[in-house]
């Protein structure tokens, strides 16, 4: 695998990085919307919304740590930013 990583070129892996970035960030869009129309959070977990938060964090400072993290960056803050909306949500919903 490394092999055809080797023959790839940077754009095409940062490419590649960018699809990963979209699909990754795009994973909490239906449940932010589904909590939203139905001002339900009742059943989220908050220790997987913890989680997630506390592993953007650590993905975020590894992403800045290395070079071409953009990617890296992209899908955690967007990740990051969607789960905080979960956790307000999580808050400030009645059951």
């Amino acid at each position: 695998m490394n092999t055809l990583l080797l023959q790839l070129s940077n754009q095409a892996v940062q490419t590649i990085g960018y699809i990963g970035t979209f699909l990754t960030s795009i994973t909490f869009i239906p449940q932010v919307i589904k909590s939203w129309q139905s001002k339900s959070v009742g059943d989220l977990s908050l220790i997987m919304v913890l989680i997630v938060i506390v592993s953007t964090i650590v993905w975020l400072i590894y992403g800045f740590g290395i070079d071409n993290g953009g990617p890296v960056i992209v899908a955690n803050f967007i990740v990051l930013v969607l789960t905080l909306v979960l956790l307000y949500f999580k808050f400030t919903f009645k059951k």
